[in-house]
């Protein structure tokens, strides 16, 4: 926030600013990265469930979709075998 110090209507006065910094009322990641790779985000929501989230796609002359298709799934392994344990 910006604050005028000195209030005057005449036009010969000096100013003085004062700057206040304010904390926003959500202090805080809310749903933080659990996992940031090159075609997804999984993301941590506040109930606990994760997300996974697409980046945009990268269409060039190498893309391929059986390669998009083998690295989306790749990275779903990677991202979920930490938080995720196997039921025994």
């Amino acid at each position: 926030m910006l604050r005028r110090d000195v209030e005057c209507e005449e036009f010969n006065y000096d100013d003085h600013f004062s700057f206040v910094e304010t904390v926003p009322p959500t202090a805080g990641k809310r749903n933080p990265h659990v996992y940031e790779g090159d075609f997804i985000t999984v993301t941590r929501k506040d109930d606990g469930s994760y997300r996974p989230n697409f980046k945009p796609m990268k269409v060039d002359k190498d893309f391929t979709v059986a390669k998009y298709a083998t690295g989306v799934a790749n990275e779903l392994l990677w991202a979920l075998e930490g938080p995720i344990k196997k039921s025994e």
